[in-house]
C-alpha cells in the first residue's frame, strides 16, 4: 500500500505561511513579521503537533527550513515535548530539496535530485506516513502537481498583509475536498485538513 504524504503549514487569515515561527526564520522580500505565531501558543496546536510528528517515518524539508531545523533540533532531544519531537527527528529519513550542494550534517539526511517533487512522490513506495513541514516554496510545487494526499493548514486569527502565501497569485486553479470536521483551539488556531479533489470546477448559482 502507497504511504501518505502530508503538508504542514501554519498560516495567517490572508495565507501567509512565511516564518511563523521567528523574527530570523524567512527574512527574504523584507518581510518584517517573523514569529507571528508564537503569542497564539495553545494546549491543542502543541498536542496535536507532537502526535502529527510522532507518526511520520520520514521528514522531507526545503533548503531554509532544513537549515533551521538541523541547527536547532539535534540540540534539543532531551525532556518531554520539545525532546520528544527532537528525538523523532533524530530517528526519521530526511529528505532536502535544494538546487545547491549543501553540507547535510544533520545524521540522516539525503538531498533530493533536480525533480524534488517527483522524488518526493515516490516516497510513498518507501515510507508510510511522510510529512513535508513549513518549506514554502517547495509546497507551491507540490501543490501545482498534485503530489500530496493531505494538506494540514492550522489558521491563526492574524492578518499580515505581505508575504509568502500557501497559495500565491498564479497557484494553479484546483478543488480541495475536506477531510475531517475543523478543529478549533484554546486561542483561536482552526486546523483544516483536505485532500487533492481534482480540477476547479465552475456553475452558475443562478
Amino acid at each position: 500500500m502507497a504511504g501518505r504524504i502530508t503538508i504542514d503549514l501554519f498560516t495567517t487569515l490572508d495565507g501567509v505561511a512565511q516564518a511563523p515561527g521567528g523574527p530570523e526564520e524567512d527574512t527574504s522580500g523584507g518581510f518584517p513579521y517573523g514569529g507571528w505565531q508564537a503569542p497564539f501558543t495553545d494546549e491543542t496546536v502543541g498536542r496535536m503537533v507532537v502526535e502529527g510528528i510522532d507518526a511520520m517515518d520520514a521528514l522531507v524539508l526545503g533548503r531554509r527550513t532544513y537549515d533551521i531545523f538541523a541547527a536547532y533540533w539535534p540540540q534539543h532531544t532531551e525532556g518531554d515535548d520539545e525532546g520528544r519531537i527532537g528525538r523523532k527527528f533524530a530517528q526519521v529519513p530526511k529528505y532536502v530539496a535544494s538546487r545547491g550542494t549543501p553540507a547535510l550534517d544533520w545524521s540522516g539526511t539525503t538531498r533530493l535530485g533536480p525533480d524534488a517533487v517527483a522524488e518526493v512522490a515516490a516516497l510513498r513506495d518507501r515510507h508510510a506516513d511522510i510529512h513535508v513541514i513549513g518549506s514554502v516554496d517547495l509546497v507551491h510545487s507540490l501543490l501545482a502537481a498534485d503530489a500530496y494526499d493531505v494538506l494540514s493548514l492550522w489558521v491563526y486569527p492574524v492578518v499580515i498583509g505581505r508575504g509568502k502565501k500557501v497559495f500565491p497569485d498564479g497557484a494553479a486553479p484546483a478543488t480541495l475536498a475536506l477531510l475531517a470536521p475543523p478543529i478549533v483551539s484554546e486561542n483561536g488556531a482552526v486546523l483544516l485538513r483536505y485532500r487533492p479533489a481534482g480540477l476547479l470546477r465552475t456553475g452558475d448559482m443562478t
